[in-house]
């Protein structure tokens, strides 16, 4: 494992960007431009930008799914290009809308299917103790009463907490979320926050990155931020430093006010 430190604070590091940059082979484009970035053990993270600004190439290159053009990514100690990236994965826990999974599959079964990082199930790799643990983690999410439920048929915010209960399931030391509030309404948002929050407190050594639009999203348990504009580093650190109006209005390209209570942020447009 790596013994490099984030932020200079004796943190061990176990995803770090150094100077990459990233360009479509096709037509030469810039996506990502020098960025360099270190996520630490137990550390949570906002990625915030506005459209096309690179989030996601961030979390594909963190999640082992691309390569850099440019510059190295490391990855829970492991440099990409020097390392087997599919068992690099596996102990990477990623969660995604966008992710295939059985719709006729209750809950209890997706979640199964986190042990062997499969679409389908592999009925015979699953001993009691990896049963126990899906309904462990069911619980932990709070949706075990949604173990029979076929998953398609759960709301938006049951099916993210599905699917973080299902990353969870080969206990990555890195959990990635890209847009896991995508379509939630206010109750559903509101209880993916609050499990995100309990996640941290339970887990003090996992570290988190999540993407997200809005500072609504956030929960507590953020204490990091890292803004991207136009395929570069904006401004990174400690949210306080970071979600500031200055920066999200530089960030964004339009004056933005930033407000801060009981650790939840509120963003909206400073215009008059």
């Amino acid at each position: 494992m790596d013994t490099s430190t984030a932020e200079g604070r004796g943190t061990t590091t176990v995803a770090a960007l150094d100077g990459v940059c990233v360009r479509r082979l096709t037509t030469g484009q810039v996506i990502l431009d020098d960025v360099s970035w270190r996520v630490g053990a137990g550390e949570h993270w906002a990625l915030l930008g506005a459209n096309g600004a690179g989030k996601t190439t961030v979390l594909r290159l963190i999640g082992a799914l691309m390569h850099p053009t440019t510059g190295t990514v490391e990855v829970l100690g492991h440099r990409l290009g020097r390392v087997d990236v599919r068992e690099l994965r596996a102990a990477i826990g990623l969660v995604s809308s966008a992710q295939k999974v059985p719709l006729d599959a209750p809950a209890r079964t997706v979640v199964l299917t986190g042990a062997t990082g499969t679409v389908q199930p592999l009925w015979g790799k699953y001993d009691q103790a990896v049963r126990d643990r899906a309904e462990a983690l069911l619980a932990e999410l709070d949706c075990k009463e949604l173990a029979e439920r076929p998953f398609g048929v759960c709301s938006g915010g049951q099916r993210a907490r599905v699917l973080i209960a299902r990353a969870l399931m080969a206990d990555p030391s890195l959990l990635l979320l890209d847009e896991p509030f995508n379509a939630l309404d206010l109750p559903s948002r509101e209880d993916l926050i609050d499990a995100m929050h309990r996640l941290a407190t339970v887990r003090p050594r996992l570290a988190t990155v999540t993407v997200t639009h809005h500072l609504e999203e956030l929960s507590p348990a953020i204490g990091h931020a890292l803004l991207l504009k136009e395929g570069r580093v904006q401004a990174l650190g400690p949210v306080a430093q970071v979600l500031t109006g200055e920066a999200l209005s530089a960030c964004f390209g339009r004056p933005i006010d930033v407000s801060h209570h009981d650790g939840r942020w509120l963003a909206r447009s400073a215009r008059r």
